[in-house]
């Protein structure tokens, strides 16, 4: 196994090329990432903190709306700080165990967040096809089950690609041609025959993300048939409003990961990919909250209350009633 450091593994770590601009452009992505990922904490943070601190938060919407808050700050730091230290690094260096340990977080918080999307897109199914029933059937353990399911879904379909692709030699060269440690720019590294890799990882690709973008296409398409039918206007605008937020976040997730994964032959396109990463794992998680707080009177009142009550003391003396 490569783990262990056999024969076969002469590479003990990799390059990370990122990049590759003049210094000013590097300066000038530096100060933006930087910015964007601060933001996205900042943001994603606060999120979690009016769900927590806020009763009137307390509703499996929120209860969702927080775990994705937690899962995109977890995505972004497995990423981004290594990517900010590397822009003005002389070697770009990563090691071994630590590429492979960021691949197979990045890819299981990633994966993560697609079961929890799928599971989101079920909640407001419920809300709005079986109102009368919500509280009964979006109970705490419901919640606390769909959560958890979406870890083990999560850890299952990353199981194959990250079991096939650990043990395969690694003989130099040693530059991984992306700003993190991504699958197809590594695999691309191997010393021996990786199409069985290639394989699992493109079906698992394929199956997480069409199957979960499925399980949200039926929710919507039953919650559209429910609106429709619905004989206010007022109505159907109160019930599409409450969806709104989740349906651009789908899009634009999905949007970016299929085209970057569900793609046989990944390897000419590497820098398209890059920037479609980008996307995935700073812009989206920066934009979220803003998604979710901004159309979402609630989370507006809930943080208006918050910024009255302390101003000056905003962070955990928020919770203190």
């Amino acid at each position: 196994s490569c783990m262990d450091g056999s024969n076969l593994t002469r590479v003990t770590e990799f390059i990370l090329l990122g990049f590759q601009n003049e210094k000013p452009v590097n300066i000038l992505l530096f100060s933006v990432f930087l910015l964007m990922y601060l933001t996205s904490l900042v943001g994603n943070t606060l999120i979690i903190l009016l769900v927590c601190c806020d009763r009137r938060l307390h509703s499996p919407m929120y209860f969702f709306v927080a775990n994705l808050s937690f899962l995109e700050v977890a995505i972004t730091s497995t990423v981004v700080p290594e990517m900010l230290g590397n822009t003005f690094s002389l070697t770009k260096a990563i090691s071994f165990v630590g590429c492979l340990t960021q691949s197979f977080f990045y890819f299981l918080l990633g994966s993560t967040e697609f079961f929890l999307l799928a599971v989101m897109s079920f909640d407001r199914y419920v809300a709005i096809c079986n109102p009368l029933r919500y509280a009964l059937i979006m109970n705490r353990q419901t919640c606390a089950a769909l959560l958890l399911g979406s870890y083990v879904g999560a850890f299952l379909s990353i199981l194959a690609p990250s079991v096939l692709t650990a043990p395969l030699p690694f003989c130099g060269p040693n530059v991984v041609n992306h700003f993190f440690c991504d699958s197809a720019p590594v695999l691309k590294l191997v010393c021996a025959d990786t199409s069985l890799a290639e394989l699992a990882d493109f079906a698992s690709s394929a199956v997480l993300l069409l199957g979960s973008l499925l399980l949200t296409g039926v929710s919507y398409t039953c919650i559209i048939i429910t609106v429709l039918r619905m004989p206010s206007a007022q109505g159907r605008r109160k019930a599409f409003s409450t969806c709104a937020s989740h349906i651009t976040v789908v899009t634009l997730y999905y949007g970016s990961s299929i085209f970057i994964y569900v793609r046989p032959r990944k390897g000419g396109v590497m820098d398209v990919n890059k920037f479609a990463t980008v996307l995935n794992t700073i812009v989206t998680p920066m934009l979220n909250p803003f998604i979710y707080s901004l159309r979402n009177e609630k989370v507006k009142g809930s943080l208006r209350d918050a910024l009255a009550k302390c101003p000056c003391r905003l962070g955990t003396t928020m919770c203190q009633r």
